[in-house]
């Protein structure tokens, strides 16, 4: 007769080293799901809180790929956003999914999925070619009463086994802390793009006021010049050199206004998704290959401890100078490459914009060739938020321009 186990060596053969153990597992994860959800309350986009979300869901649960949609009304998702794929694996997978799939049927039956292997299930379609191979699979619906917001599912997890009830359990718990995350972030946006609003109104009427008062009375000092010039040549010079004074006065002030101005697209989108829709703008609009990549984790998911959003002037910094770079390298350097890379690290975020172009001498005094391509503009803005700018270039060899700012 074999002899009897432990109890000590077996917390489960303990009735009540079991219950307390469970107790500790579930203060554990109550803990990293309220840390997940401290985090995401720090970013500003629906988009980014959906990214923090699927980080946080893939480290809990231990999956190697997470993903989390949320549909439009036209049977596709209006935001789609993965873990464990990459930039390029994402461009050879091809547009985002539509209702189709698993994914349909999880939207339709707003019921949790737990399955050994989805391509083995009836529901299961198809997926592109270049898509990563799923096998075991946890999927649960994010909702808001009766209301499907999104699905968020993990496949592949790395312990050996699959997805277990107790992981079903954890996942579920999440999709509600979650649904909770998202509809204050989709609150925060709208009450935020009315304040951008509020602001734009104001500024139209300081461009008002200012600007165009100014502009008018340059106009009829323009014209009183114009009917001086043959009877009156000495006072039409006169009158010639208020209207260059004013026209400089209503440049300075409309810079004044220029310079106060969020971009809207911060507003929307916050920085990484800003200068990722930059980015593919331009690779739309001109032949060469325009690429962006996001490095390290973003301000608010740092160990899902959360670290404070770039201060908006250095975001509007970083953005503008971002710009600069790309259209300076569309424009002169005659490139068939881009690369744009933003990395959040612990003590600094770092921008940088390299093109394989045409390069320029960058030794010479203020670099020489560099005039006319906004290299004053963006140093003045580096300089403006605590930042330092370097431009690497050489004839040939293309161009890199760097910005650090502290964290």
């Amino acid at each position: 007769m074999p002899e009897p186990a432990d109890p000590a060596a077996d917390p489960a053969a303990d009735p009540a080293a079991g219950p307390a153990a469970s107790a500790r597992d579930r203060d554990a994860v109550l803990h990293a799901v309220s840390s997940a959800v401290l985090a995401v309350t720090r970013h500003l986009s629906v988009r980014e809180v959906l990214q923090v979300i699927v980080r946080s869901a893939a480290r809990l649960l231990d999956a190697r790929y997470a993903a989390l949609g949320v549909p439009d009304d036209d049977g596709a998702f209006a935001e789609f956003v993965a873990e464990g794929i990459s930039d390029q694996q994402w461009a050879a997978i091809g547009p985002t999914p539509r209702q189709h799939g698993m994914l349909g049927a999880m939207l339709r039956e707003g019921t949790p999925v737990r399955l050994p292997d989805i391509r083995r299930d009836p529901r299961f379609g198809w997926w592109p070619k270049a898509h990563p191979i799923l096998k075991d699979f946890l999927g649960v619906p994010i909702t808001d009463g009766d209301t499907v917001l999104g699905i968020i599912f993990l496949s592949n997890k790395r312990t050996p086994g699959g997805f277990g009830e107790a992981d079903e359990e954890l996942l579920t718990l999440f999709a509600a802390h979650a649904a909770i995350a998202i509809t204050n972030a989709r609150l925060y946006e709208r009450g935020r793009e009315l304040t951008v609003v509020e602001e734009r109104t104001r500024m139209a009427r300081e461009l008002h006021d200012a600007v165009s008062q100014k502009l008018f009375s340059l106009r009829l000092t323009a014209r009183a010049a114009a009917a001086l010039t043959r009877t009156d040549p000495e006072r039409a010079a006169e009158a010639i050199e208020r209207v260059e004074r004013m026209a400089g006065e209503a440049l300075t002030e409309l810079r004044a206004v220029i310079v106060e101005l969020r971009p809207a697209e911060l507003d929307r989108h916050g920085l990484v998704e800003s200068l990722r829709k930059q980015a593919a703008l331009l690779n739309r609009l001109h032949p060469m290959t325009v690429a962006f990549s996001a490095e390290g984790d973003p301000p608010g998911d740092r160990g899902l401890g959360g670290a404070p959003d770039p201060a908006p002037e250095i975001e509007v910094a970083v953005l503008r100078i971002a710009q600069e770079a790309m259209h300076n390298a569309v424009r002169h350097a005659r490139a068939a490459r881009i690369d744009v890379r933003l990395a959040h690290r612990e003590d600094a975020l770092v921008l940088e914009v390299t093109d394989d172009g045409a390069g320029f001498d960058s030794a010479g005094p203020n670099g020489a060739g560099v005039h006319g391509l906004g290299l004053p503009s963006m140093t003045d803005r580096a300089q403006a938020v605590g930042g330092t700018l370097t431009v690497s270039s050489a004839p040939g060899r293309g161009t890199t321009v760097r910005l650090e700012v502290p964290a």
